[in-house]
């Protein structure tokens, strides 16, 4: 399994509209709008490397408002506590 974390810059008043587009692409697991030079961030889980190429630079590309992207390609998780959880925190 390949995992990538991919930083994106969306066009003004675009950025829920992507959000939303991404979360029906089977490999999109999250996305995260953020503060910062970048606007959404996107975890992504595929089979092969090139399963990952094939999504963003040809479907992600062909998105309406993604600006531009910048991928990282994750090499080894060291988490050991859900993810979900620790965004929760604080929520009761």
């Amino acid at each position: 399994m390949v995992t990538a974390i991919v930083l994106m810059t969306v066009a003004r008043g675009k950025v829920q509209s992507v959000a939303n587009a991404l979360l029906d692409v089977p490999s999109v697991g999250e996305v995260y709008s953020v503060a910062g030079p970048y606007d959404l961030v996107a975890v992504i889980r595929v089979k092969r490397h090139d399963d990952l190429d094939e999504l963003v630079t040809g479907r992600l590309a062909a998105f309406e408002g993604i600006v531009s992207t910048q991928t990282l390609v994750a090499f080894r998780c060291y988490s050991r506590k859900d993810v979900q959880a620790m965004w929760d925190i604080g929520l009761d």
